[in-house]
């Protein structure tokens, strides 16, 4: 077996360290560097044991897994405490198009040629953020997707300078890791997974601002209908199982009475101004009390892990 790549990751916010877990699991040495207020906003290694915990507690891992998976990663810094020990550096900091450029300028300089520069950016063009850099070719997009360290999907974004070695390397890694990578050959925006599911956004929003249903029977239809099968049989899968003429003579129909606006639904924007803009400020298009929160966001971890044991995607 060949020798596990060392990970560095640039930033330890909550994708940060989710992709640091991720490696850390896997068996890699993992560096993790500050950045901002990074080390004095949370105790980042507690965040990680904290995480590591819920996963023994479903029987993912073994609680003796914990202090050997924890033991794999270190806090730095400094990029420059990275570069002679990173295989790849995964960047997951602020969505900003200069920082961002700047970071990889800057790491561009420092690392070795060999080392693989990524970044996690989930919005900006990841050709862009290259543009300041000198060796475009080891510059490569690698979107996860929250929590890093349960969902499965990776997309893996071409840029227009992106080597063939660079992405054959980081979707090796990434499937070794135990991830589903997908590769997306333009850097369009969205890339691939988020222009659908904003699209089904732009959807929902309307059906609600057209009056048609209200937001937790829009929400329900998702959740108890076909949003169960989509992880099962995905759309293309769908279609060609139910026939394409079929498929096409319901979009013949559908379509010029689906939404397809170009600019954001009303209904954020009138909630926008308002203040109402969803669990940080306990309003968003629906209420949301502290007790409401709080049992969301462990329905969404503890039923991930629930569909990922089930359909062996852990």
């Amino acid at each position: 077996m060949s020798e596990k790549k060392k990970v560095a990751v640039l930033g330890a916010g909550k994708m940060g360290l989710g992709i640091a877990q991720l490696f850390a699991t896997k068996g890699h040495e993992v560096k993790v560097i500050y950045v901002y207020d990074d080390k004095t906003r949370y105790d980042s290694r507690e965040v990680i044991r904290q995480n590591l915990n819920v996963l023994v507690r479903d029987d993912v891992l073994k609680e003796n897994d914990v202090p050997e998976i924890l033991g794999r990663i270190d806090f730095v810094d400094t990029i420059e405490d990275t570069v002679g020990f990173a295989d790849i550096v995964f960047e997951g900091i602020i969505e900003k198009l200069e920082i961002k450029q700047d970071y990889f300028a800057k790491m561009d300089a420092l690392f070795p040629e060999s080392t693989i520069l990524a970044t996690n950016t989930s919005a900006i063009s990841v050709t862009e953020i290259a543009e300041k850099s000198v060796h475009k070719e080891r510059i490569i997009g690698t979107h996860y997707w929250n929590p890093a360290y349960l969902i499965p999907l990776v997309e893996v974004v071409k840029t227009k300078y992106v080597s063939e070695e660079t992405v054959k390397a980081t979707y090796g890694l990434l499937e070794e890791a135990g991830k589903k990578p997908v590769i997306v050959k333009k850097d369009v925006p969205g890339f691939l997974a988020n222009r659908m599911q904003h699209a089904l956004f732009r959807e929902a929003l309307s059906i609600v601002e057209h009056d048609i249903a209200d937001p937790e029977d829009v929400d329900k239809a998702i959740k108890y209908g076909f949003g169960m099968r989509l992880g099962i049989c995905p759309p293309i899968e769908v279609m060609d199982m139910g026939g394409l003429d079929l498929t096409y003579a319901i979009h013949e129909y559908l379509f010029p009475h689906i939404e397809n606006s170009t600019t954001p639904s009303r209904l954020l924007t009138e909630n926008i101004e308002k203040g109402n803009l969803g669990f940080k400020s306990g309003k968003g298009i629906m209420d949301w009390p502290k007790e409401s929160i709080e049992k969301a966001n462990k329905e969404l971890i503890d039923g991930l892990i629930k569909v990922a044991k089930a359909l062996d995607r852990l």
